[in-house]
């Protein structure tokens, strides 16, 4: 099953469609026990939420007519495989204030889209520094 069969039927899918939950490994999520955990077996990259699955739960919503939820969970997907520090270093640019001038925020657009191949991040980074453009958002207000 790809993940555009997905309908809201299946929703949640740990509970309806358990053999289709996977981390980052491939694991199961029968695999993912507390002895799993205690052992070894299981480290906190088998409990992160993947890309795939943040796929899905798109499928899902999208099927649910939550078009808006649907390419929410795909921007997520993008982001998903993202550094952390560099997720927090994007999301401070996009406080208010804090990046100096559009250009800055058209640039982590390119970043986002060359070095991360996540379009759908860059696109609303773009969005967003046409919005700070005409809001004056761009100011130092802190």
């Amino acid at each position: 099953m790809s993940k555009s069969d997905l309908t809201a039927a299946d929703y949640p899918l740990a509970e309806r469609r358990p053999e289709l939950v996977r981390g980052a490994r491939g694991k199961a999520l029968e695999d993912l026990t507390i002895e799993a955990i205690a052992s070894g077996d299981v480290g906190m990259e088998d409990l992160r939420i993947t890309p795939n699955a943040l796929r899905q739960q798109a499928a899902i919503a999208r099927s649910a007519g939550r078009e808006a939820l649907a390419r929410n969970f795909e921007k997520a997907a993008e982001l998903a495989e993202i550094p952390q520090e560099e997720i927090m270093a994007f999301y401070e640019l996009l406080r208010p204030g804090r990046a100096a001038e559009k250009q800055i925020l058209l640039d982590a657009a390119i970043r986002l889209r060359d070095t991360f191949n996540a379009p759908l991040a860059a696109a609303f980074f773009e969005e967003a520094a046409d919005v700070y453009e005409r809001r004056g958002l761009f100011k130092f207000r802190y």
